[in-house]
C-alpha cells in the first residue's frame, strides 16, 4: 500500500510543472495534455473583430464569451485567457479533461464561422527509466529498458551518441523495450522513453561479457566458435605458441582467429633456416676463392720467357768449327 501511494505521489510531483502547447486553430487538431500539468491552447489570433465565441465539449458548453466577458466558465478555478493572442491554459488536467471540443466565432459583422475541431488527450508522464542487462550463454547481452508511469511509452537506443544499427543487434529492434547486443558490441548505451508530453533517458557504460571468437584447427578438428576467454581451454596448449590475428567475419562482429604453431615446429624452421643461411655463405666463400685461383693462374701464364741469347750465338759457333775442322 505505502509503495503505491509512493509511486501515485511521485508521479504526480512529476506531472506537475510539465507545460504543453497546440494550436488549437488547426480544424482537426491532436493536442496533448500531462495528467496534473498544464495545457496551453492557441484557439484564435485575438479577439478583436470578435463578438461572441463558445466552446463545446461532447455537446457540453465549456464557456461562452461575449463582449470581452465570460458568460460561462465551467473551467474557470484552473483556467485562464488571454485576448491579445487567443490563447486558454488550463491546469491541474485530469482525464475527464480528454476529448473532443468545438469552437465556434461569431463576428461583429453577424458571420459565423466554421467551427474549429480539436481533440484533447491526456497522457501520464513517465517518471523514470531503469536499465538491466545481464549476459547470455553466447555472450550475447541482453538489455531490458523498463519505465514508470508514462502512457504509451515509446523506446529508443543509441549507443555512444549514434542510433543503434541491425549490424550492432542479434535480436530485437531500435524501438523496442528489450534488445539482445553481439558480443563484440561495449560503449555508452543510452534507451530514452517518451511520449507526446514526456522524455526521460538512462544512460549506462557497457562492456562486453568476456567472450572471444576462436577459429581454429585443433588435433585436425576445426573448431569456429564464441568461447568465455578465461575459462577457454579451446586451441590452448602448454607447448604451443598462439597468434592473434583480428578480422572482422561480419558487420558488426569481430573475429579472433588463433593460429597454433608448436614449439617443435618452430625450433625445426629456425633449425633449417640457420643451416640454408651457412650453406649459403660457404658456397659465396668457395665461389670467391676458386674465382680469386683462376685470375692469378691466368696471370702466370701472361708472362713472357726471357731467352739467353749470347750461350745460343756460341753454341752455334762452336758447332760451326767442328765441321770445318
Amino acid at each position: 500500500m505505502e509503495a503505491v501511494i509512493g509511486l501515485l505521489l511521485m508521479l504526480l510531483g512529476v506531472s506537475h510543472g510539465v507545460e504543453t502547447y497546440c494550436d488549437g486553430r488547426i480544424n482537426g487538431a491532436q493536442c496533448y495534455g500531462a495528467l496534473g500539468g498544464t495545457v496551453v491552447l492557441r484557439l484564435m489570433d485575438s479577439t478583436s473583430g470578435i463578438h461572441k465565441y463558445q466552446w463545446v465539449k461532447n455537446k457540453t458548453v465549456i464557456l461562452i464569451r461575449r463582449n470581452d466577458k465570460f458568460i460561462t466558465n465551467l473551467l474557470e478555478t484552473r483556467s485562464s485567457f488571454t485576448p491579445s493572442d487567443g490563447t486558454f491554459r488550463i491546469s491541474n488536467l485530469s482525464r475527464t479533461d480528454a476529448g473532443e471540443y468545438s469552437l465556434t466565432i461569431y463576428e461583429t459583422s453577424g458571420r459565423v464561422l466554421d467551427p474549429q475541431i480539436l481533440q484533447l488527450n491526456i497522457q501520464a508522464p513517465v517518471s523514470s527509466v531503469l536499465l538491466v542487462a545481464e549476459c547470455l550463454s553466447q555472450g550475447e547481452m541482453r538489455v531490458s529498458c523498463s519505465s514508470e508511469g508514462g502512457d504509451s511509452p515509446q523506446y529508443s537506443w543509441t549507443l555512444d551518441g549514434h542510433t543503434l544499427t541491425d549490424a550492432q543487434l542479434l535480436s530485437g529492434n531500435k524501438d523496442s523495450n528489450t534488445i539482445t547486443l553481439r558480443q563484440d558490441i561495449s560503449g555508452q548505451l543510452v534507451c530514452s522513453v517518451s511520449n507526446h508530453v514526456s522524455q526521460v533517458s538512462k544512460e549506462e557504460a557497457m562492456s562486453t561479457c568476456g567472450f572471444i571468437f576462436i577459429d581454429c584447427i585443433s588435433n585436425g578438428t576445426h573448431i569456429s566458435q564464441w568461447v568465455f576467454e578465461a575459462n577457454n581451454t579451446l586451441c590452448v596448449e602448454s607447448t604451443t605458441a598462439r597468434i592473434f590475428t583480428t578480422e572482422g567475419k561480419e558487420p558488426g562482429m569481430t573475429m579472433i582467429t588463433v593460429t597454433e604453431v608448436s614449439t617443435v615446429e618452430s625450433l625445426l624452421i629456425c633449425g633449417l633456416r640457420t643451416a640454408v643461411m651457412i650453406l649459403i655463405l660457404i658456397g659465396i666463400a668457395v665461389y670467391f676463392i676458386w674465382k680469386k685461383k683462376k685470375y692469378e693462374k691466368a696471370e702466370g701464364s701472361a708472362v713472357p720467357v726471357e731467352m739467353d741469347y749470347e750461350n745460343s750465338v756460341v753454341m752455334v759457333e762452336v758447332r760451326s768449327s767442328a765441321s770445318e775442322l
